[in-house]
Order: C-alpha cells, then structure tokens, then sequence
C-alpha cells in the first residue's frame, strides 16, 4: 500500500502571524506621522518572520512610484511601498549579502537625506569647478547674475 499523506517538510517552519500584527503597527505609525509629523523605523531582522511571512509582507506593502538606490558600502533599495510615507529599506554588504530590512515610516528616509559635512565637500568642489570654468575679465558681481536663493534674495 502506498502512503499518501502529506507531510510538512523538516524545514517547513509555521507561521508566526506577525504579518498582521506588522501591518497593524504600520497603520499606527503612518497615524502618527499625519497628526504629529513623528517617524518611525521597524527593523524587520529583530521580528521572528519565516521567509514566507516575508514574502507576504512585501506583497502586502506592494509598490509605490518611487524607488532608490543607494552605492555607498555596499548596494541599498529604497522602495516607496503603495502606501504613501511607508518606505521599505534594504541595505547590503559590498559583497550582495542583505545587512538589514526596515521598514521605515516618514516623509523621506533618512538615508536618502544629505549629510552636512557631504554638502560641504560637495560645494568645495563645485567652487573649484566653477574656477575652471571662468572667463577671465568677468566681474564678481556677475557671476550670480540671475540667481536667487529660495526666499528669493539674491
């Protein structure tokens, strides 16, 4: 007689229902980020997930318009998920392998955020650039000639 009983396989792990219970703090933190402008960051390596809940949870979150990547020690997504001001993050090592997940609920991820002392070394070489680029004879006073500053002063 043959056995047909199907047995969960010896790696099969059951599901922690965390899935749900994330979707929920979610839908909190998002509350919180329309009535008191507060963020929020979930590390989804500290949540017993299987690999499965995973995959539920990022076809849960879906897709929104907006998505980033981020070449600094290693290749990072940054993924607007269908909900707007819910973010999914994925940071990896320089050799591919996944360092942390997030799921990061603001305005704009901090990641994507441009540090101060990066603005000032950027600007120390748009100086030099600028240098580069000069006619000679041209008056200070006309080298910003038509720019204004976001308040809109000269």
């Amino acid at each position: 007689m043959t056995d047909t009983t199907t047995r969960p396989s010896a790696c099969a792990l059951p599901p922690t229902g965390n899935v749900a219970l994330l979707l929920n703090e979610i839908g909190h933190a998002l509350d919180r980020l329309i009535e008191a402008g507060e963020s929020t960051t979930i590390d989804l390596g500290a949540i017993p997930m299987t690999p499965q809940e995973a995959v539920e949870l990022d076809e849960a979150l879906g897709q929104g318009e907006v998505a980033a990547t981020l070449e600094a020690d290693g290749h990072s997504d940054i993924l607007e998920t269908s909900f707007p001001g819910v973010w999914r993050i994925t940071l990896r090592s320089t050799g591919g392998a996944v360092m942390a997940r997030h799921v990061e609920i603001t305005r704009i991820p901090e990641i994507l955020l441009s540090q101060d002392i990066d603005m000032v070394a950027g600007r120390r070489r748009l100086a030099q650039q600028i240098e580069t680029l000069k006619p000679d004879g041209l008056a200070p006073e006309a080298q910003g000639a038509g720019m204004t500053t976001e308040g809109g002063a000269p």
